[in-house]
């Protein structure tokens, strides 16, 4: 290009810098994770030499190939300028955005060279197929997108061919990519014009290489735009600007989906070669790619136009249907034929010949689909695809010529350390691979899994895996203190205690060991002739019990040595006892030298003993009694053979004086280490019962459970932290809460309750473990948890919320987790031998004890850090983890918080200054001069040197962030931040446990195995729904949801190779999804469901998902019916948008015919065959009432109809949930036996699931039909608060008044007018077993939202929501009103979708409400004025009463806009005129007429259902008659319908109330029992059983 054509040059940008001063000052620069920009400065992940291998590759080849780089013309060529600073200078990349991406580069080296085995020799320099394996990994999908456009490759690199290495050119390229995009911003969500842009620029970069020369100029060639941002204002914006003007166009997602481009359609522009033709490069911006108002020469849809049908399932799934259709048509032939077997049926050639006439009908439905693809995919015919018409022309002509051509024609503890060891630790030796050593494992793994053997050697406390096993659950045990779950005693019962004392054995928890010391005594009992070895046998049959008796042996030999002086005669005495005893003992002459009788007395004074050591105040004479009498029973019942005083003197077993007077020393009441071993020894002396119930708190027990059941499951072998695979997590976050404030914790709701008193009540034992530790950490008042505990109170709290701080917390284990890993990954068998000692002896030596005993001043100073492994950390441990670990945070609006001092913003950042490994970005927008603003993406952490927050990048962005839906972007704007191979995405609901943060690592190592032919790309992960314990709603979508993250995504992983992504907390590969568009989409409202969309992209693009149950992750859900129902009402939306949706177009074409099946039943198929389920109910009773009114029924009954009942109800087993039941009550039978998961159903119905379940079917229809018929699916902000506020009945009435309540009232309509009119009605059984499931629904659509309210069935409240429901219904209110204040506000607001529906769409939607014409129709022919006549005229004659409802109607309304105000006496008269005619009018009737008195409520049945249906019509044409006078009669007339039905709906609410105990039975359905009786005590008598808030 000529020079002249080039943008004049500007000066070059510092070299970038990020000083934590403010003023920039001769600081050190901030940096994210690693130091890149000096590799001499003193941080330990640089102690690595990888590190600094891929540090020296990207900074220091630039210097040492200065000459053969071609510098930059415009810019000044600096010293310390590496491979992203040539490219950025000669580019115009941003400097900020180089530095994000240098780092990112070289940490992602740095991990992939120390993944490599076996290492190489030079580990200061970089291995050259570490980054030609990166490179191809990276730039794949633009290799493909090459070979798919017959485009020859830019990358100029042979990787067929054997070469020399060139890592600098492979790094050049490698970095153009990442510089593209990591400033792509928005375009990042479209892959393939990502690779546009690059084949273009590699181009200009292997020109530039090349050393070409500009034949325009004879100068060396230079890239078409360079200068500061010019790649982001030349190449990104006016391609944003295009995407920016498309949404704009679209009127907020509200126009119809053909009539603007979304992402993937500009996308897929960049799918034909038509981009080379019409872009160009550099852009022209006189392309029609760039046209985006209605123009004929406008791109236009590309790809494929989602429109608004029905029959888009047809499309589809058009395999399915054609499928159901044969099937359907051939059954019909053969069964015609009325023959016992099916196949005696085809020995007919008639019935051959018609069962072929099968073909014809596929012929006939696959010319169906080829006018449906011309019908609906027309808007993709332009002058520049005219091929593609042809194609849809040529594939209808085809289908029709076939229709003509066929018209002729599915634990043990002892193995809990080996299982540990086996599977959480590497092995020193890499011999992992071999076919050998695949064979041992899978016999190890069988050993371990049934208890079959001893893989390993037995676990002896001299091991160094025992040590490494102790430390592993000493610190899970640890934090399950931290989070209150488990108690300090229980703590003590749990942990496995250090090696002291001299003990030879592991020192199991104290809950294995319970009553097991008592039963070898039974046994020694029993076995009294018995020789040594055959009751040592006995005793060893149980491995527990073999280590209760040798650790309590040891136990109390060093007790009594410890606690009598040394050098005194009773310490020699007890000494050559011990040593009689081990002689006896090791030449197998025990039993003959000593009588186990004696075994109980000295048990039982060995109890007195302890007891005595343990209490608080120790009384000395009282131990030396005891001790005295142990030795008398030692002497004298003990010893078989009996000895004279002169032999045991001579013995050493006997003094002339008395024993022990003055020979026992007690240790200091502060030695917390002696008496912890003493509480030990007593809980083993004295435990006689099981201790099943240990741990006390049920989510204690759940993880422990699952934990060790785990680890006996298949999965991979662990790496080595520096081996393993380096990973992000990505939370978005908006503005939900923080950290729960002292005013949240403090406030009541009507019913007096706080969020504290309801925490309080339903984490009772959690709340005391919080008391105890806070007392130990120094609290001496309860008054004090609101001051100086007041931090902690609000963390425990928001600990049990959906918070973010509860995320960050969970997440934030995997960083803790790592550094542990790390230490015992690297620690010496010296190191941890002295570290489990040194951790066990400074482990929470505050513990109180069960006796009371007061814990020492010095012990309740202890910090939290004291009860951590971290003690034993050597200091290279951080930055190994932070090498493989990032967290990153996505709080878009945070620089806003923090310019308007929202609390927020001190919460976040309190977060980010406790968790070092916490990164937070968000979207900074600043005014210019002009009055125009600039956005940025900023990445910040918190600085522990500089004490405070540090801006790390700042990224200009092209514009706003947010044009499609708001999370996708969000987590979009972030992505670049992120490190590692994988991103694992969570939602700000969700929590982690530190003992599966353990198994990270192994779970990583999937993506190196094949699932199939492919590797994995998504790795589902099991989630466990934390928020289950918390209501009865709350446990009904629990139980629901764990079904199907078990049960169903298994099956769907495997065999059936068709999960998908369904949320979080999947791990992606993320350089995959990097190149690829992303890990969700983004389009307004299509994309509605954005995380779905990454599995589909995924699928669609050759990804493989599988799902991996051995690691959980928490997740938090709606726990109240509002909550829950929009939640539902979101989902079925976004399943109505996936629908239209291209990608489930081309996943139902392109899938094999088996997984389309279920991929169908498991996505849209879902909610569609829910919606045909209430559909099948509707057809029911319309037909029902069609046949009583027509009078067919009484023609046609017959004597019994019970079987028809049976056959119509069948609809009952999957309304009531018990279809979908069952793959719940068979997860829970796999995972807590038969029984309980039997006693939780029949529980689950007790407490009204399939009330619960039926609304919810009620939910998901409304919804999933309306947005396919009409749209205006929209995001639902659920909330995630606590559930403990009574919701008004105007409020329940908003939410579910057309979804549900008119719904039911129409069907309970029906149902009243069948039983009055039908003669099989007469007979009740017969009634009930027609109309029972029906009835059902009517109710449960009703009642529920009341069922399951807070004092929903209270009678003052039911009085109060009543007038406020109708002072709701009158209030006018203004411009500004909201719908939660105006009826017709709301009202408005409930007609949105017709304001995006089409013209068919308005055309159904009439159809629809014709039915309730029917009414009408079938009704005025019973009354007696139309005297037995079947003529039309009586119907239409009908609708002169219709007309004068109306007429009178309006009348009334003249009168009193006209005269109420000042004229009052007129509109009285008005009033009275229009009484007295109906009275006139009635009698004539009665006198002149057949009419009867009756007629009058008969007919309200006919014409309450025609003024309904008149309505609904209304607002479908609702654009025509608003400008007429019509209108403001229909609101009036709509206002009145509403009041109705909201007398009906409150009228069994009412009844309900006035009945005596519904109000407590309702509590307790709603609530756990803990609550419920709270609740009621706090009701009854107004005071609180919990400290007070």
């Amino acid at each position: 290009m000529s020079l002249r054509q080039r943008p004049p040059p500007t000066p070059s940008p510092p070299p970038p810098s990020r000083s934590g001063r403010p003023d920039g000052g001769e600081e050190e620069e901030v940096y994210n994770i690693i130091p890149v920009h000096n590799l001499l400065a003193d941080h330990p992940s640089l102690n690595f030499p990888e590190v600094r291998a891929a540090a020296a590759a990207a900074a220091a080849a630039a210097l040492r190939s200065v000459g053969d780089l071609r510098r930059p013309p415009f810019a000044t060529w600096r010293p310390h300028h590496d491979l992203l600073d040539w490219l950025a200078l000669f580019f115009g990349f941003q400097a900020d955005s180089v530095r994000n991406q240098r780092e990112h580069l070289v940490l992602h080296l740095a991990n992939l060279h120390m993944q490599l085995s076996p290492p190489p020799d030079n580990t200061d320099s970089l291995d050259p197929d570490v980054v030609r394996r990166f490179r191809k990994k990276l730039l794949k999908n633009y290799s493909k997108w090459c070979a798919y456009l017959g485009k020859k490759s830019n990358v100029w690199i042979s990787d067929r061919r054997p070469s020399a290495p060139d890592p600098r050119r492979e790094l050049l390229y490698v970095s153009l990519y990442l510089l593209i995009w990591g400033e792509a911003a928005n375009l990042r969500f479209m892959p393939e014009c990502i690779c546009y842009i690059f084949h273009n620029m590699a181009m200009e970069l292997n020109k530039i290489l090349e050393d070409y020369i500009d034949e325009a100029t004879g100068q060396p060639v230079l890239p078409s735009f360079s200068g500061e941002n010019a790649f982001l204002n030349m190449v990104v914006k006016p391609i944003y600007e295009t995407v920016k003007a498309e949404v704009e166009g679209s009127k907020n997602g509200t126009a119809p989906h053909r009539a603007w481009r979304n992402y993937d359609d500009i996308n897929e522009y960049f799918w034909s070669k038509r981009c080379f033709e019409k872009l160009k490069w550099p852009l022209d911006g006189g392309s029609n790619f760039f046209v985006t108002s209605a123009r004929r020469d406008l791109v236009g849809k590309t790809g494929f136009v989602e429109q608004r049908s029905f029959w888009n399932l047809f499309r589809s799934f058009d395999r399915l249907w054609v499928m159901l259709a044969l099937f359907l048509q051939a059954a019909i032939i053969v069964a015609w034929e009325g023959k016992e077997y099916p196949w005696q049926a085809l020995e007919s050639r008639d019935v051959q010949v018609r069962v072929l006439t099968v073909f014809i009908t596929w012929s006939g439905m696959r010319f169906l689909q080829s006018l449906l693809d011309i019908g609906m995919q027309y808007r993709l015919v332009s002058r520049e695809t005219m091929g593609l018409g042809v194609r849809m022309v040529l594939k209808s002509i085809a289908a029709a010529v076939w229709i003509i051509v066929f018209g002729q024609l599915r634990l043990r503890f002892q193995f809990f350390a080996s299982a540990i060891q086996f599977n959480l630790m590497p092995e020193e030796k890499n011999t992992r691979g071999n076919l050998k050593s695949k064979l041992n494992d899978a016999i190890h793994r069988l050993k371990l899994r049934y208890g079959l053997g001893r893989p390993f050697k037995k676990l002896e406390s001299n091991q160094v895996e025992a040590r490494k096993f102790a430390l592993i659950w000493n610190e899970i045990i640890s934090i399950f203190r931290e989070e209150d779950i488990v108690s300090d005693h229980e703590v003590e019962l749990l942990e496995l205690p250090p090696n002291t004392w001299n003990v030879r054995v592991v020192r199991w928890p104290c809950f294995l060991l319970c009553n097991e010391l008592l039963l070898a005594l039974g046994q020694a009992k029993e076995l009294v002739v018995s020789p040594d070895k055959w009751l040592w046998y006995k005793v060893c049959k149980n491995e527990f019990r073999r280590c209760a008796v040798i650790e309590t042996y040891d136990s109390v030999k060093h007790l009594l040595l410890k606690i009598i002086k040394v050098n005194s005669e009773e310490h020699s005495i007890m000494a050559v006892l011990f040593q009689e005893i081990d002689h006896s003992i090791e030449i197998k002459n025990f039993t003959k030298s000593f009588k186990t009788t004696a075994l109980p007395q000295i048990h039982s004074n060995l109890i007195k003993l302890v007891e005595l050591l343990i209490k608080p105040k120790k009384d000395l004479s009282k131990v030396v009694n005891t001790l005295q009498a142990l030795y008398e029973i030692a002497i004298r019942d003990f010893l078989k053979e009996k000895r004279t005083p002169e032999q045991l003197e001579a013995d050493g077993l006997a003094s002339s004086g008395l024993l022990f007077e003055n020979a026992v020393i007690l240790p200091e009441p502060d030695d917390e280490k002696f008496y912890r071993q003493v509480r030990r020894l007593h809980t083993i002396l004295t435990s006689r019962d099981s201790m099943h119930d240990i741990p006390v708190n049920l989510e204690a027990r759940r993880r422990i459970a699952f934990f060790s059941n785990s680890l006996f499951m298949n999965m991979p072998h662990a790496p080595q932290v520096e081996k393993m695979m380096a990973f992000s997590v990505l939370t978005p976050y908006y503005n939900e809460e923080v950290v729960f404030s002292r005013e949240q914790l403090r406030t009541e709701n009507e019913d007096g309750i706080s969020i504290l008193y309801y925490l309080q009540t339903i984490y009772d034992d959690e709340w005391k473990n919080f008391m105890e530790r806070m007392r130990r950490e120094g609290m001496v008042k309860d008054d004090e948890i609101w001051t100086t505990k007041l931090r902690d109170l609000r963390l425990w709290a928001s600990y049990r919320g959906q918070t973010l701080g509860r995320t960050v917390r969970g997440m934030m284990y995997y960083h803790r987790a790592l550094k542990m890993l790390v230490f015992l990954d690297s620690a010496s068998e010296t190191d941890v031998r002295e570290g489990s000692v040194e951790h066990g002896s400074t482990r929470r030596d505050g513990t109180l004890d069960s006796f009371g005993s007061g814990s020492s001043p010095s012990s309740k100073s202890l910090s939290r850090a004291s009860s951590s492994v971290s003690t034993l950390f050597k200091g290279h441990e951080d930055g190994t983890a932070m090498m493989k670990f990032t967290y990153v945070v996505a709080c878009q609006i945070y620089g806003a918080q923090k310019a308007k001092k929202d609390p927020h913003a001190d919460e976040i950042l309190n977060l980010m200054k406790n968790n070092e490994a916490l990164r937070v970005a968000y979207v900074d927008e600043v005014s210019t001069k002009r009055d125009e603003k600039e956005y940025y993406s900023v990445l910040v952490k918190y600085d522990q040197k500089l004490q405070k927050e540090v801006e790390i990048y700042r990224v200009k962005l092209p514009g706003p962030v947010k044009l499609g839906e708001g999370k996708p972007e969000n987590q979009n704007h972030a992505l670049i931040f992120t490190r590692g191979d994988a991103v694992q995405t969570i939602d700000m609901n969700q929590d982690n446990y530190f003992e599966e943060a353990l198994k990270m690592r192994n779970l990583l190592e999937e993506y190196r195995a094949f699932y199939g032919i492919r590797k994995p790309t998504i790795l589902g992960v099991r989630e466990h729904i934390f928020t289950g314990l918390v209501s009865s709603l709350a446990w009904f979508m629990s139980a629901q949801e764990t079904s199907f993250v078990t049960l169903g995504q298994r099956v769907l992983a495997n065999p059936l190779k068709i999960r998908m992504h369904y949320g979080h907390p999947d791990v992606f590969d993320r350089f995959w999804f990097l190149s690829r568009g992303g890990i969700s989409k983004a389009s307004r409202v299509i994309n509605i469901s954005e995380d779905i969309f990454a599995g589909f992209n995924c699928t669609l693009r050759g990804g493989n998902v599988t799902h991996h149950e051995y690691i959980q992750v928490g997740k938090g859900r709606d726990v109240g019916l509002n909550q829950v129902s929009m939640f539902e009402a979101k989902v079925a939306s976004g399943n109505g948008e996936q629908v239209l949706s291209r990608d489930v177009y081309r996943l139902g074409h392109r899938l094999d015919f088996f997984r389309m099946l279920s991929f169908f039943y498991t996505t849209v198929g879902f909610f569609f065959n829910t919606m045909l389920v209430i559909l099948t109910v509707y057809t029911f009773l319309w037909g029902r009432l069609y046949l009583v009114l027509s009078g067919v029924e009484a023609a046609a009954t017959s004597s019994d109809n019970r079987a028809l009942g049976t056959i119509l109800n069948q609809q009952l087993i999957i309304q009531l949930g018990l279809f979908t039941a069952l793959p719940m009550i068979v997860e829970n039978s796999l995972e807590l036996g038969f029984l309980q998961a039997l006693w939780d159903f029949i529980t689950m119905q007790l407490q009204l699931s399939s009330v619960f379940y039926t609304f919810s079917m009620g939910t998901r229809t409304h919804f999933f039909g309306r947005t396919i018929l009409h749209g205006g699916a929209k995001y639902r902000a659920t909330g995630r608060g606590f559930v403990v506020q009574h919701k008004s009945f105007a409020e329940n009435y908003r939410l579910y008044a057309r979804s549900h309540f008119v719904k039911a009232i129409e069907l309970g309509l029906i149902l009243t007018v069948y039983a009055t009119d039908s003669p099989i009605a007469k007979d009740t059984l017969v009634y009930i077993t027609l109309t029972i499931t029906s009835w059902f629904l009517v109710m449960s659509w009703i009642m529920a939202p009341f069922v399951f309210n807070p004092s929903g069935f209270v009678w003052l409240k039911t009085v109060y929501d009543f007038d406020d429901f109708m002072n709701w219904i009158w209030y006018r209110g203004g411009v500004f009103a909201k719908a939660e204040q105006s009826w017709e506000r709301w009202w408005y607001e409930e007609q949105d979708h017709f304001r995006t529906t089409g013209f068919w769409g308005k055309i159904f939607e009439i159809i629809l409400d014709l039915r309730f014409f029917f009414f009408q129709y079938g009704i005025v022919y019973q009354i007696g004025i139309a005297a037995g006549s079947t003529s039309i005229a009586v119907y239409l004659l009908s609708w002169i009463f219709v007309f004068v409802a109306f007429g009178v109607y309006w009348v009334i309304s003249y009168a009193q806009d006209k005269y109420a105000a000042k004229y009052h006496i007129y509109y009285r008269l008005v009033q009275f005129l229009v009484i007295i005619l109906v009275i006139l009018l009635t009698i004539a009737l009665l006198e002149f007429t057949k009419f009867k008195f009756m007629d009058i409520f008969t007919s309200l049945l006919a014409f309450i259902p025609t003024g309904w249906g008149i309505i609904l019509i209304a607002q479908v044409l609702r654009p025509f008659l608003r400008r007429t006078k019509l209108w403001d009669g229909v609101v009036s007339v709509a206002r009145m319908y509403d009041i109705m039905f909201g007398v009906i709906v409150m009228a069994p609410v009412a009844c309900l109330s006035l009945m005596p105990g519904c109000q407590s039975m309702q509590t307790r359905i709603l609530f756990n029992e803990a609550f419920s009786r709270g609740l009621l005590l706090q009701i009854v008598t107004g005071k609180k059983s919990k400290v007070d808030s």
